[in-house]
């Protein structure tokens, strides 16, 4: 536990004084006692149970003492608080692969039902945008809190062939950030790029932007779900880079064969590998996590782990108040009890 205010625990110093108070008084109460003419009466009156009952108000009054220097210090913990995460982009594979049946009853169809499981676990609160990417990446939902809407863009998925898992990073970037300027142009080689805008003519210049700490923007996430290796498009550590810099978390799910296989369907067959090393770069890049679902229910958990993950958060929080409402508890208790036992406060 760390402090604010170290230097009032200094004050704790002064416990063991007056410890040595309360037994000085216990002994100068104890000396005036023998001057009753009968001990017999004296003992008699106060008896065993008297006698550690009238410790009790006092000890609790003393740890009243404790936790109130304790409040006074300013007290950190960490502690499990609600996040404020704001807007979650899920980022779906839609890719010809996705039709494979090593996933029951099929990997998009999987995904698609975990998908909308995890929209019922969130908060009504939360954000979401969804993102189909194959070829290509495209926005298939704004970011809303109409589940609806969000679950029709999720039925809507039509698959396509190809995979770029860095497009989809980008666009996922550009629709938390719509005025950042974030296009998969600005990702192409130099050579490549185009002049400045005719619609930018004559304005001022972008403000710079400056990177902050990977993992530190709160306010929203990315989750990316996909089955093979990029095959197009930008590189994903790039956007990774990008992501980074702006301190938002890329959450990536696996789906599918690590090792690779062949896989056939109407007619025509694909090589499929899933690349692990560079889902859990991305991951590793953002301060966030990589997930493997090798079936359905393991895909279901995922989710249902990212829900709670996204959620709540641990904080390093002040306490002070809680150990400020401790110290009133012991004391009332402390009042109470010499007050029902000896008709007076301590």
């Amino acid at each position: 536990m760390n402090f604010l205010w170290p230097q009032f625990l200094w004050l704790l110093l002064a416990v063991p004084l007056l410890v040595l108070l309360y037994l000085w008084l216990l002994r100068r109460k104890k000396k005036l006692a023998l001057r009753y003419t009968s001990l017999s009466i004296v003992r008699e009156a106060m008896g065993p149970g008297q006698s550690i009952r009238r410790h009790i108000p006092p000890l609790l009054f003393l740890l009243a003492l404790v936790a109130m220097l304790i409040a006074a210090s300013r007290p950190l913990a960490v502690v499990t608080l609600p996040s404020n995460q704001q807007t979650i982009i899920l980022a779906m594979d839609v890719s010809g692969s996705m039709r494979a049946t090593d996933v029951q009853p099929n990997r998009l169809v999987a995904a698609q039902e975990a998908a909308k499981g995890f929209l019922k676990d969130l908060p009504r609160t939360v954000k979401v945008g969804i993102v189909a990417f194959a070829g290509s990446a495209q926005v298939a939902q704004l970011p809303t809190t109409n589940r609806d809407d969000l679950v029709t863009a999720i039925d809507a998925f039509q698959l396509q062939r190809a995979t770029a898992t860095g497009n989809a990073i980008v666009v996922s970037l550009a629709t938390l950030f719509p005025d950042a300027g974030i296009d998969i142009e600005s990702f192409a080689p130099k050579s490549r790029q185009r002049g400045v805008p005719i619609d930018q003519l004559g304005k001022p210049p972008p403000k710079e932007f400056v990177p902050v700490a990977p993992g530190s923007y709160t306010s929203a996430a990315i989750i990316m779900l996909t089955d093979g290796q990029r095959t197009t498009g930008v590189d994903p550590m790039e956007a990774a880079k990008a992501a980074a810099d702006r301190g938002v978390r890329i959450y990536t799910v696996g789906v599918g064969t690590v090792d690779g296989e062949t896989i056939g369907f109407e007619g025509w067959s694909m090589r499929v590998k899933l690349d692990e090393e560079t889902l859990k770069g991305v991951a590793s890049r953002t301060q966030a996590e990589y997930f493997y679902a090798g079936t359905a229910d393991d895909l279901k958990k995922v989710y249902e782990t990212l829900s709670s993950r996204l959620t709540v958060e641990k904080k390093e929080t002040e306490v002070s108040a809680l150990f400020a409402l401790g110290a009133a508890l012991l004391a009332l208790l402390s009042a109470g009890l010499s007050l029902l036992w000896f008709n007076r406060i301590l």
